[in-house]
């Protein structure tokens, strides 16, 4: 007997018996559905991430003063800082010692560093119009900030160097906490004066709601700030491909700086956005690898259905398969009639499930986006994406749990005895 009369009556016997294929059928989709479901959520925040790479500043690093032995874990970076920002630092195990102008110049010397910048920051009651609120004000030097942060402009301009009297104001501060801000209108921040010389474009990060400005005026203007003393230091990289390297130098000099001679004794953390992506990417990994465990639960009930299914067939067509037998069919010819027989259940409930995981994906992505999405930093955990890659593997995952749960019932039926087949009632 030739395949494709094989693969036709398979096809016949899935075709008279609908209910219980439909039946047999869903299991495998539920499985598959959530098994894309989960993967595909999973590969969609990794690639946000690893595109997010080149829009976050890669090659920055952050140094804040306090040592964590959990420093970076869980950070959202900025390019221009970790969210909390400067001067926010979570618990330590150390008393933090204020990072210097002396820091500065000696971070200076380290070869692969580009850029350095000493940040304050703090808040302070801020007056536009006749609307006030209290505002995180960040100084920050205007020769260097603009080649530390991804954040683009709106409208206006960046601070350049010079600038005293001038703020370039975050997105959100412009629209939530102000109303109508625009570019060289009049701000009052602590008692004075400034120009509005920029306004950020909105991007979901820490500098959204942010006033910077000249570190100059913001130690006039924060209290308790003085001049050379930072809260945090920002550091720009030549070459990422040496972070690891960097950061040890910086380390080294720093320790010495402070005169530290044990590592566990440090009074400042080095946070760098590659590590941050390696905590991210480790928990994604973990996590996607625990539910897809859960997910492979129900293909496996599903698998538990295909072969009962192919049973009751095998029992319901055993007169069928003594007269095929009779007419010449050889064992081969019943064994690949019942193994298309699954093999079409599984193939079918895999691109049913795929199709139903495609969308469940993109429903969990339009439920948790905007404000109630769940967000790391500007990485978005409901974005999903489907890679050719995972629909031909998932194809074939279904036609394999097909073909080896009908495997045992289609070898049973193959077995089957002509004269014993035909008398069986």
């Amino acid at each position: 007997m030739k395949l494709y009369k094989s693969f036709k009556i398979a096809l016949n016997i899935i075709l008279h018996s609908k209910l219980r294929s439909w039946l047999t059928i869903i299991g495998i989709v539920i499985g598959i559905a959530a098994i894309v479901s989960i993967i595909s959520i999973s590969q969609g925040a990794q690639r946000s991430l690893e595109q997010n790479l080149n829009t976050l500043n890669a090659d920055i690093l952050t140094i804040n003063p306090g040592f964590s032995r959990a420093s970076g874990a869980g950070a959202d970076f900025r390019g221009g800082g970790f969210e909390g920002g400067p001067g926010n630092q979570g618990p330590s195990t150390n008393t933090p010692k204020n990072l210097t102008i002396k820091d500065v110049t000696i971070l200076r010397g380290i070869p692969n560093i580009d850029k350095v910048m000493g940040i304050i920051s703090g808040s302070v009651s801020t007056t536009y119009v006749s609307k006030s609120a209290k505002v995180n004000i960040q100084g920050v030097d205007p020769a260097v900030w603009r080649d530390t942060t991804s954040v683009e402009l709106l409208s206006g301009r960046f601070l350049v160097q010079g600038d005293v009297a001038a703020v370039v104001i975050g997105g959100r501060v412009a629209n939530s906490t102000f109303s109508d801000v625009q570019t060289n209108r009049q701000i009052t921040i602590g008692g004075k004066t400034f120009k509005i010389a920029g306004i950020l474009k909105q991007s979901g990060g820490s500098e959204d709601s942010r006033i910077f400005m000249p570190i100059q005026s913001a130690v006039t203007v924060i209290e308790n700030k003085e001049n050379n003393v930072y809260d945090s230091i920002v550091v720009k990289e030549k070459d990422i491909s040496l972070t690891d390297d960097t950061v040890a130098q910086i380390t080294s000099k720093l320790m010495l700086s402070h005169s530290i001679l044990q590592a566990n004794k440090k009074d400042f953390s080095v946070n760098s956005l590659q590590a941050v992506q390696q905590r991210i990417t480790s928990t994604l990994s973990s996590v996607s690898l625990f539910l897809s465990a859960i997910a492979a639960v129900s293909l496996l009930v599903g698998a538990i259905g295909i072969m009962n299914s192919m049973f009751t067939s095998t029992l319901e067509k055993t007169k069928d398969i003594g007269i095929l037998k009779a007419l010449g069919a050889k064992n081969r010819d019943i064994l690949a009639i019942f193994l298309f027989n699954a093999g079409v259940i599984g193939l079918v409930g895999g691109i049913l499930g795929t199709i139903l995981g495609i969308i469940g994906s993109s429903l969990v992505g339009q439920l948790t986006s905007g404000s109630s999405g769940i967000y790391l930093g500007r990485l978005s955990l409901s974005s999903a994406y489907v890679s050719p890659t995972l629909v031909i593997e998932v194809f074939l995952l279904s036609m394999i749990v097909g073909l080896i749960s009908g495997a045992i019932p289609a070898y049973r039926a193959s077995r089957l005895k002509p004269v014993d087949a035909l008398r069986y009632e």
